[in-house]
């Protein structure tokens, strides 16, 4: 030992060592290769993962007008979310036969606290439920809610009907996808199978129209009816089925008159279409400036999830489908991905770090 170590402090005798060591040179690439693999790994997003635990709050009152709701309803509401302790804003909206009320919390709030908390407030006030009054319905909000894909399905050929089956066809699929947590359509028309009773041939058959409610119900259901082992397996049994064409719904026997049955053809007419939209969508390009049917289907990511990976595959995905599932006169349009914008942002962030 020199004169010159013998006055280092602690810090410095460490420091000597390390400058000494013939590891240190594999320490440091080790760090530098811990470094990347985390900066390769770490989930990328375009939104930021800010706590703000938000909670809508549903409030059906049916037949009320907008007044009454907001009198009876919304208002006593607002006065009981207020008690809450840690709660920052209230929006509330008051429509006809339905309140709701968005409940905003500080910043940094732990979601499933602020939850417990809202819930054991309106639990504990259910006796200041208006009558006609359904109780609260809670659904929390977090920002993994705000889809990170959205694909828009549409056709000069195709209609708004059509475009929605094909969509929930791809729907199915993309909802198998790792670490995708919900997957919406919007846009087109629901399939919907029309039952128009003939008044006529009811009292000819002698056939009530609650008869024949009751009769489509009970058709279109799966019951159990027990099980059975096998190689040291449980198999269950099922009867029934679920009425799935126009052909099923007309073949429904729905009373018997004469020792013959009536089927529902017999009495009503069956129509297998559209059902009014709730909302439409439009797609234009500058290609073409006329508006065509379109159908959007929107994704959503699980929390933590990498917003880059989850687009990737959902994409690869429903390219592989698109040959099969997909005329070939309906286009698919890419209409948000949040996971290519947070690819570059992040290079970006990445280029300028180095």
């Amino acid at each position: 030992m020199t004169n010159g170590q013998k006055h280092f402090g602690p810090a410095g005798k460490i420091a000597h060592a390390f400058v000494d060591s013939k590891l240190t040179p594999l320490l440091i690439l080790f760090a530098i290769a811990v470094g990347v693999f985390a900066t390769l790994m770490l989930p990328r997003e375009e939104e930021p993962q800010i706590i703000v635990p938000m909670i809508d709050v549903f409030v059906a009152m049916p037949g009320a007008s907008p007044q009454e709701i907001e009198e009876r309803v919304t208002r006593p509401m607002e006065q009981l979310l207020w008690e809450i302790p840690g709660v920052e804003y209230i929006y509330s909206t008051s429509a006809e036969g339905m309140s709701m009320a968005i409940v905003r919390f500080l910043v940094g709030q732990n979601e499933e606290d602020a939850i417990v908390r809202l819930n054991q407030k309106l639990q504990a006030n259910f006796d200041s439920i208006p009558p006609g009054a359904s109780p609260p319905l809670i659904k929390p909000r977090s920002i993994d809610d705000v889809p990170i894909l959205a694909l828009t399905l549409h056709s000069s050929h195709y209609g708004d009907y059509e475009l929605r089956r094909i969509a929930a066809q791809l729907e199915d699929s993309i909802k198998q996808v790792a670490q995708v947590s919900d997957v919406n359509l919007i846009g087109g028309q629901r399939r919907e199978l029309e039952v128009t009773l003939d008044p006529q041939r009811l009292a000819a058959y002698s056939v009530a129209p609650l008869e024949v409610a009751g009769m489509l119900q009970g058709a279109n259901q799966r019951l159990p009816a027990g099980g059975f082992d096998s190689a040291n397996k449980r198999f269950l049994v099922e009867t029934g089925e679920l009425l799935r064409t126009q052909r099923d719904v007309e073949s429904v026997v729905v009373g018997v008159n004469g020792g013959r049955p009536i089927y529902l053809r017999d009495v009503a007419t069956v129509r297998d279409h559209g059902q009014e939209p709730d909302s439409y969508v439009r797609f234009a390009s500058k290609a073409s400036a006329a508006f065509e049917p379109a159908v959007t289907i929107a994704i959503s990511k699980r929390k933590g999830a990498n917003a880059i990976d989850v687009a990737d595959r959902v994409l690869e995905k429903v390219e592989a489908m698109r040959a099969e599932d997909v005329p070939g006169d309906v286009d698919i349009a890419i209409t948000r991905n949040y996971g290519e914008t947070a690819k570059e942002k992040s290079d970006e962030l990445l280029f300028h770090m180095f």
